[in-house]
């Protein structure tokens, strides 16, 4: 029973201690010193060893500059034990009074124990760095070091360095730290941490820094290591033929995957450098020794070509598929290139009816459901190509049904939409639009808002929805590579429907497809013409974009760039283009990239 009633007297004062030092915490939180002081006296009171408390109750009494007191304080804990940051609080107490002698006097003192001690420098520079005496925090570490070579400190040196805007002394401590600590997760910290500091421009300061540091290290010590870290940084640069470089370097050591080769083959693809793109999965064909590797490439690499070929071009292209197909037989293993090459017949070609043959075969290999659902997909798209609504709108239909909530679902649902946008059934096509708003994928979800609103906006203004209709036939013809076609279609809207809210998409996807038959100066009058007449409309961010690409990436015309992607920084920061926007303007303005 005694025990019991101990135990409950304990748990109280233990209770009572905690409601203080949050109130006490509290109140310094608010300014309120004078009662923070007198709630951490009697904290300390009831626990007089506790450096904590200590420590506020001297802050508390330097924000009331009573340094008197916070002086006797930290003399008297000092007189009672030996720690060396309380030092480093008295030294800090006297440079708050401007003696500065009396304050490198303590500062010294502190730094004196990791010659007794070079396991102090954690709690030295720690407290040294809180205090932001950082020259005093470098020294802690390094001499620690110095003494006991098993200590490591770069990382902390390194932020340090970075604080002090040290660039060179950071890269190399943290550098350091990695050779000596390299593990997955370390690497990827530490190339955050770099991300702060580099930019996407190879001649900014600090990018020219890293990687004469990177090739110094190399010509020292061939660590594979040093290889990595200058592919990430001309990753970064989007130099991805430098970066390829390195790559083969760093397979020629240790050729156990081409992983990493494939992984920047798919990013030079993506960043459009298609030609070093090429180049990389021309170099996997090559090289890899198994089917899947070969075929992914293979596969990609066709795709590539197909899309920067010449009609001239295509019974090339068309034969390498069928050299393919007779080396590796049409199987479930080759069902990504069976894919690829029914969408080549009919969207190249316009050989419709050999691609649907071709994709009826696939369906009656041993696919899985998701396998199944990708061929009924491309099936559907090419359906929609001949103008075969309905039958797409079956085969769309059965995926939502096999796999109900999954991504290719939620495609074959804004198939379905776009689907009746195209024959003309805007009701039916809104209705499955609002459902994909919510899309989990966000590709689809705003893909379905920008066709919603294009037909809620319209739908109502012309009861006979004449101009609508035309739209969607020119978005059609454009799908069905008309591109001609369109054009003159949208010419049509342009001329016989002026003052429609239409005529902004109109001149928008005219713009697009002006800029597919690079007609650069007819595509730069349409999206001018959107930011002059519907600077308040929901394409204006859209236009300010795709001009600024235009401008930047084809007619290297950066300076006329520079002001649209401005805009949309100042006018449209809940544009989806914004974050791209800012970070293309920074870059065009020489700024690092966060």
């Amino acid at each position: 029973m005694r025990l019991l009633l101990l135990l409950l007297c304990c748990s109280i004062q233990l209770g009572f201690a905690q409601d203080e030092d949050l109130l006490a915490k509290e109140y310094y939180k608010n300014g309120a010193f004078e009662k923070a002081i007198i709630s951490y006296q009697n904290l300390l009171k009831k626990a007089p060893t506790n450096n904590n408390y200590l420590l506020a109750l001297v802050k508390s009494h330097q924000q009331l500059e009573q340094f008197t007191a916070a002086q006797e304080l930290l003399s008297s804990q000092l007189e009672k034990i030996t720690y060396p940051p309380l030092f480093i609080e008295l030294g800090f107490n006297y440079q708050l009074q401007n003696k500065q002698n009396k304050a490198l006097e303590n500062y010294d003192k502190a730094l004196s124990f990791i010659d007794e001690n070079p396991r102090y420098a954690y709690i030295i520079g720690r407290t040294f760095e809180d205090r932001s005496l950082l020259d005093y925090a470098i020294t802690t570490y390094q001499n620690a070091m110095t003494l006991n070579p098993d200590l490591k400190f770069h990382v902390q040196l390194a932020r340090i360095y970075g604080e002090k805007g040290a660039i060179e002394d950071m890269f190399n401590s943290y550098l350091d730290f990695l050779n000596n600590n390299l593990n997955a997760s370390y690497l990827s910290n530490i190339k955050r941490a770099f991300n702060d500091f580099i930019s996407e421009n190879p001649e900014h300061e600090n990018n020219q820094i890293l990687r004469k540091i990177l090739l110094k290290k190399l010509q020292e010590s061939p660590n594979l290591l040093w290889n990595e870290m200058l592919s990430w940084l001309f990753i970064q640069q989007k130099d991805y033929n430098k970066a390829f470089m390195q790559e083969k370097a760093i397979f020629a050591r240790n050729p156990e995957s081409l992983g990493r080769i494939l992984e920047l083959a798919n990013n030079t693809k993506e960043d459009q450098q298609y030609n070093t793109a090429i180049k990389v999965f021309t170099y996997i064909t090559e090289t890899a020794q198994d089917a899947e590797t070969i075929l992914e490439a293979e596969n990609s690499l066709i795709t590539l070509k197909t899309q920067l070929a010449d009609k001239q071009e295509y019974s090339h292209i068309d034969k390498k598929y069928q050299a393919l197909f007779n080396t590796y037989g049409k199987f479930t293993s080759t069902l990504e290139l069976q894919l690829s090459y029914a969408h080549f017949l009919a969207f190249n070609q316009n050989e419709t009816q050999r691609a649907i043959n071709l994709l009826r075969e696939s369906l009656s290999l041993p696919l899985n459901k998701f396998q199944e659902a990708k061929v009924k997909l491309a099936l559907g798209d090419i359906l929609v190509f001949e103008e075969k609504f309905n039958e797409a709108l079956i085969y769309f239909s059965q995926i939502q049904k096999a796999l109900k909530n999954n991504p290719i679902s939620q495609e074959a649902r804004f198939k379905v939409a776009q689907t009746s946008y195209y024959k003309g059934d805007f009701k039916w096509a809104e209705s499955q639009l609002k459902i994909l708003k919510s899309s989990t994928t966000q590709l689809i979800a705003n893909d379905a808002l920008n066709l919603m609103l294009l037909i809620t906006d319209n739908k109502y203004e012309d009861s006979t929805q004449t101009a609508l209709k035309l739209y969607a036939k020119a978005d059609l013809m454009a799908y069905q590579n008309k591109t001609t076609e369109a054009i003159a279609l949208l010419d049509k809207i342009l001329l016989e429907h002026p003052g429609k809210s239409i005529q902004d998409q109109a001149l928008f996807k005219q713009a697009t497809l002006f800029e597919k038959t690079k007609q650069y100066d007819k595509a730069v009058a349409n999206y001018l013409n959107i930011i002059s007449q519907y600077s308040d409309d929901i394409l204006a961010d859209d236009a300010y974009y795709f001009l600024a690409q235009l401008y930047y990436l084809t007619l290297e015309a950066p300076e006329k760039a520079k002001p649209l992607y401005e805009k949309i920084i100042f006018n449209y920061q809940d544009s989806i283009y914004f974050v791209e926007a800012r970070k293309t303007y920074r870059l065009l303005r020489g700024d690092a990239i966060n």
